[in-house]
């Protein structure tokens, strides 16, 4: 009898007691997941912070466009604030002051984009010849359109009028050329 309970102690014993060869399996398999996801977060912190640094590059592209059409356009405003107004003379073609018949922009409005965007910038019109802060690929330019408006009577039998207005379309061209922005504004002078 003594011989079997000893023989059953030693059997209680192996089984409890983990080989060394299942342990260091287990341990290979576990480090290998580990290491996975830990390489599945470093590539998408390095995919979210690549996305960041081109948004941010756009961003400051646009702004750049954004800025140097706004230039020109307060450059075309200003030439109108100082009298004499210019004067539109049609046998100059469109430069730098629009012949509003020839002008789709004016007779379509809802495709004044597309013809702004296929436009002759740097034929008709005039550059902006100040200095800017950023680099850009083109210097901003900028349009003038002398419109007239006729403005309908108060009174039945007193004639109409007309005014007349100016409408200023101004371009500006980011540093890499992707972004392009063209602003317009319309401006009655004040005399």
């Amino acid at each position: 009898m003594n011989t079997n309970a000893n023989s059953l102690f030693q059997d209680t014993i192996r089984s409890t007691r983990p080989t060394r060869n299942r342990q260091r399996g287990v341990v290979l398999v576990i480090s290998l997941v580990i290491l996975m996801v830990m390489t599945l977060i470093g590539v998408t912190a390095m995919q979210n912070t690549t996305l960041g640094e081109r948004m941010a590059s756009n961003a400051r592209q646009r702004n750049l466009a954004f800025q140097a059409a706004e230039t020109a356009l307060r450059t075309g405003e200003t030439v109108l604030q100082v009298p004499p107004l210019p004067t539109f003379n049609p046998t100059q073609g469109l430069f730098p002051w629009v012949d509003p018949p020839t002008n789709p922009a004016l007779t379509t409005p809802l495709d004044s984009a597309t013809y702004w965007m296929g436009y002759d910038w740097d034929n008709q019109s005039q550059q902006y010849t100040g200095t800017l802060g950023g680099s850009l690929s083109s210097p901003p330019r900028y349009v003038i359109e002398q419109l007239t408006f006729t403005v309908p009577p108060l009174e039945a039998d007193k004639p109409g009028s007309s005014e007349l207005w100016y409408r200023v379309t101004a371009r500006g061209v980011s540093g890499t050329g992707d972004a392009i922005v063209i602003l317009q504004s319309l401006y009655r002078p004040p005399y």
